[in-house]
């Protein structure tokens, strides 16, 4: 199994978006594609990183972001 991630583009990259899960609000500072495999079969998905207005920052599948 590797752990390489890859940097995905987004088109909300650095604009406020909502996580439509957990109705989080912040700024979207990255997308990356990761293995979230926890056994040898890997399994990547898009992964949306969120910066909170407290500064701490959350994950969330891609798909569940929208902007605001």
């Amino acid at each position: 199994m590797t752990d390489v991630y890859e940097g995905v583009p987004h088109r909300l990259l650095r604009k406020r978006v909502r996580d439509i899960a957990s109705g989080s609000e912040g700024v979207l500072m990255a997308v990356l594609c990761e293995n979230v495999s926890t056994t040898g079969i890997e399994h990547w998905v898009d992964l949306a990183y969120i910066r909170l207005p407290s500064g701490l920052e959350l994950s969330t599948a891609a798909g569940n972001i929208e902007a605001i």
